[in-house]
């Protein structure tokens, strides 16, 4: 959550799977260097390639919902969809939002798996958006127990509105492609630290 107008999803498995990593790789390499820091330093860029890689998959990663409309920030790049392009939201491998663009899934968002869509109580398919119900019933990624049905009930929470107020009655796209942030500096820390592991483990 960042303000009642914006909106920020990120899963908490994601984030605390990428500390538990980042811990480890931190306290082997301190471990390490206190030890045999001749030994260790072929492999600062390897682990730091590996936190850096679970931070730009499972920390950095969201689905955030403003006024404009909806931001993926995936791995590599962020696309904005503007409300009046969304047509679709559905949850089946990840939420996806069906736009006048083409259709954009969120890494931050996957489906749960199958025991935790049998495990899940009845109150996982309840008091959802409207949206949500399909000739009565509710899909496996819709449910609150995964991350794909957290962040749709958000987004579908906040398309209804605007639907219900009538903004979104005459759809007009200001642009012909959505617009798009690549990660560049992202991208680039990950090339040269790469680069430098391969360098590091094979001299």
């Amino acid at each position: 959550m960042v303000s009642a107008e914006v909106v920020e999803y990120r899963p908490r498995f994601g984030r605390g799977l990428a500390v538990a990593v980042a811990g480890l790789g931190v306290v082997g390499l301190v471990s390490g260097l206190a030890t045999d820091w001749r030994a260790t330093l072929p492999f600062l860029a390897p682990v730091a390639f590996v936190v850096l890689w679970m931070w730009a998959a499972y920390w950095h990663p969201a689905v955030i919902v403003t006024p404009a409309g909806v931001e993926l920030r995936n791995v590599t790049r962020t696309i904005e969809l503007p409300w009046p392009t969304i047509e679709r939201v559905e949850t089946r491998y990840a939420l996806t939002l069906h736009t006048a663009y083409g259709d954009y899934a969120a890494w931050a968002a996957p489906a749960p798996g199958r025991s935790q869509s049998i495990t899940a109580g009845k109150d996982a398919a309840r008091n959802l958006p409207e949206s949500t119900y399909r000739a009565g019933t509710v899909g496996s990624g819709d449910l609150l127990v995964g991350a794909s049905g957290q962040a749709a009930a958000i987004v579908r929470a906040r398309w209804e509105q605007l639907r219900v107020a009538g903004a979104l009655d005459d759809p007009r796209l200001e642009r012909g492609r959505p617009r798009v942030r690549w990660h560049v500096a992202t991208l680039a820390a990950m090339g040269v630290l790469l680069a430098a592991s391969v360098l590091a483990l094979t001299i």
